[in-house]
Order: C-alpha cells, then structure tokens, then sequence
C-alpha cells in the first residue's frame, strides 16, 4: 500500500472545487472518524443520503492530513492530472464511494442523469461528451441487485453509443458472482450470463474486487482486473499493534483456505485454522470441527463476504469453545442480509471490520462495526488501467 499515489488538480485550475459538492460530516453523526477513510460506527442516529439511500460520512482530507500511504512519486513530481481523456461516472449505487474515488484521483466526476418512468423504467442520459474517452463507471450490483444490474447496462450502452473509446465497468461488488458452477441438476449459471450481458452491453473490460471464486474471471470474454482488498484490511490490523505470536488466521470453511494462507502469510506469516462447515442448503451452515490451535489466541476469520452471517458466527462460537480469547471478522462485501446484524452484534466478535464495496444502510450499524474505505485502492488502480501500467504490481 505504501505505493499508492495521490492525484491532485493544480492551483491555476480555473474551477473552485476539483470535485462534486461534498459537506463535512455533521456532527451530530453516530460515527467517529478514527482514522483517514476510516468510519468507525457506535449508534443508530440518521446519516445523510444519497439518491434516497442512507450513507457513511466521508471524511474530507488535505495536503495536510494526507495518510503516508497515499504519498507517492506521482505527487511529488506534481504530475498534471488534467486528463480530459478520461471520464469517471458513477450510477446510484454507491455514489458516495465513487466520490471518494474521484477526490482520491483529483478529477470530478462525469455528469449523467438516471431517471424512472413512472412504470419503474430506468432511463440514462450522459450529460457531457464522452467521444474517444476512457470511460469507467463505478456501480456495485449489489441490493437491489437486479435495479444496480440494469442501471449499470444502461450506462454501458449510453456510453457505447457516444462513441467511447473504452469502457470500463468497475464493478466493486459482483453480484450473481456465487451461482458460479451447478451443484444440481437443471441449475442455472447465473455468474456466466450476467458476464455475457456486461459484454453484451459494450463493456471493453471490468475492474471487480474480491470475487466470490477465481473462476468466475473465466466466464468474461473480456479483460478482468481482479482487485484485492486485503491491503486495506491488512493496513487497518497493523495498527492495532496485536502480537504476531498471539494471533491465528481463520478461514470460515475450506472453500477460502486459499484466501486465508495469502493473508496469513501477509500479517506476519500467522499460523491458519480452518473451520469444517456443512452446508444443508443455501444460507444454512453447520459447524462441524475445527482444524487447528486457537487457545489462547486472537483469531482473525477472513471471508470474501458476509451475507446472512450464519457461517462466520457459527464459526465464531466454535472458535470462542476451543478457547480463543479474541475474535475479529473481516469480509470485504458487507452484504448483511437478515438476520446478520443480531448475530454479528451479539458479542461474538471483539470487531467486525468490512470495506465499503457496498453502502452501509443505516439499521445495519452497530458498535463493533469498523468500515475501511477502497476508494485508494480503486482510484490507483483506475490510473493505472488508463496509463496502461501493471496493476498486480500493486500487490507485490
């Protein structure tokens, strides 16, 4: 993360503001800023929305309160960032990351209107030229899944027909992304067609975070960047100064060992547990055993997302029997669909820390709850995509 960088407008810009109209937070929000893209939640009062739909607060940082993180050779060389050739957009699914991303890349973001017949039709208009551009646009389809799907082919197409020169759709959450292979017969495959019809809608590539399984990048006929997370989850646990020796990396089923030996290796080589889970049917888990030590410890459990949480915190309760003294969530997709917040806020976790990939609704805040802004990471690697630089450099 260290080699993140930080695009900045220059001084003789002739607009007052490098991007769309934000407020500081106001304070009587219920949550604390503890560190920069940090959002730490401890109450229940309403946030500001967007488009209709609650949001986080987004903390507004200076030259002056800038994390060393976000330091790079790019700034210090002052690198004009003026780039009329590429257009950033966002649909209404998650607005207030894309603004984040567009003050992290120094550029404003792409006006476009999103309107509804009355009958529930979506209807998108790009208001400024996009000819020959680099055009990325952010939308998670996440819920409602099937209105952020259609809004994101809508956009495509828009785009496609102003005569784009590439089209981009960065894509934070995929949703559809676990129907990736058939476990029974006469079963849909729900990860391969919504790849086609992206294609379909014009889409000259996809930028996605953290997919449920590699294979899902297969299923696109088109350039993928796979964008991990963990570097943002990784940064945020470093700084709370727990001892290598005391913590144990945990993987909620054998599905994502993969993903826990990566990030175990990465927070200080950290022995791994695994957690045997059965699953009886959809949304319904069951905890059968535990593979490895954890008395004593502090167990991070790493998962790609946490829908219903019944596999984290069945796992969790096994975790806590075997003598764990700690245990930490981590996820990057807070999808928390019923009845996750009784469970994750029941006191299992010591923490529950989630990436922002999808908006936090506000009856889904609770005090364990820490969310970590991917507004960095995405913004870095859009650059990097226009400057036709290596994006898994960045994880090196």
């Amino acid at each position: 993360m260290a080699s993140m960088a930080l695009r900045c407008l220059s001084s003789s810009s002739s607009s007052t503001s490098f991007c769309p109209t934000f407020a500081p937070p106001p304070r009587s929000l219920p949550c604390r800023i503890s560190l920069p893209f940090t959002v730490k939640c401890n109450g229940s009062e309403p946030l500001e929305t967007v488009n209709g739909r609650p949001s986080l607060p987004f903390p507004i940082l200076d030259e002056h309160s800038q994390p060393k993180l976000m330091h790079s050779r790019r700034l210090e060389n002052s690198v004009n960032t003026s780039d009329t050739r590429l257009k950033l957009f966002s649909g209404t699914a998650n607005l207030a990351l894309a603004k984040e991303v567009a003050w992290y890349m120094g550029i404003e973001l792409g006006k476009v209107k999103i309107s509804r017949f009355a009958d529930g039709e979506i209807n998108v208009q790009l208001k400024e030229s996009v000819r020959g551009c680099d055009v990325f646009i952010i939308q998670p389809t996440s819920p409602p899944v099937n209105e952020n799907l259609m809004e994101l082919f809508l956009m495509i197409d828009a785009c496609r027909r102003a005569s784009a020169k590439t089209i981009t759709a960065v894509i934070p959450y995929f949703g559809y992304a676990r129907a990736d292979r058939k476990t029974q017969g006469r079963e849909s495959l729900a990860a391969k067609l919504v790849a086609n019809q992206i294609t379909a809608a014009g889409a000259t590539r996809v930028l996605a975070c953290d997919l449920h399984s590699g294979q899902s990048m297969g299923y696109f006929d088109i350039p993928i960047d796979h964008l991990y997370c963990q570097p943002v989850i990784l940064d945020y646990l470093a700084r709370k100064g727990i001892a290598s020796s005391d913590l144990v990396v945990v993987s909620p089923d054998v599905g994502g060992v993969a993903r826990a030996r990566a990030f175990a290796k990465k927070l200080s080589d950290a022995p791994l547990a695994i957690v045997d889970k059965r699953r009886h049917a959809h949304n319904v888990a069951e905890v059968m055993n535990l593979i490895g030590d954890v008395k004593g410890k502090v167990a991070v459990m790493l998962d790609d997302m946490i829908d219903t949480a019944g596999t984290i915190t069945k796992g969790a309760e096994l975790l806590h029997e075997e003598g764990a003294r700690e245990v930490y969530a981590c996820c990057t997709h807070a999808v928390f669909s019923p009845p996750a917040i009784e469970r994750l806020s029941s006191g299992c976790f010591q923490e529950v820390i989630v990436t922002n990939t999808i908006p936090m609704a506000v009856k889904n805040l609770f005090p364990q709850l820490t969310v970590l802004s991917t507004a960095n990471l995405l913004g870095e690697t859009i650059w990097r995509i226009h400057d036709d630089d290596s994006v898994s450099s960045m994880f090196q």
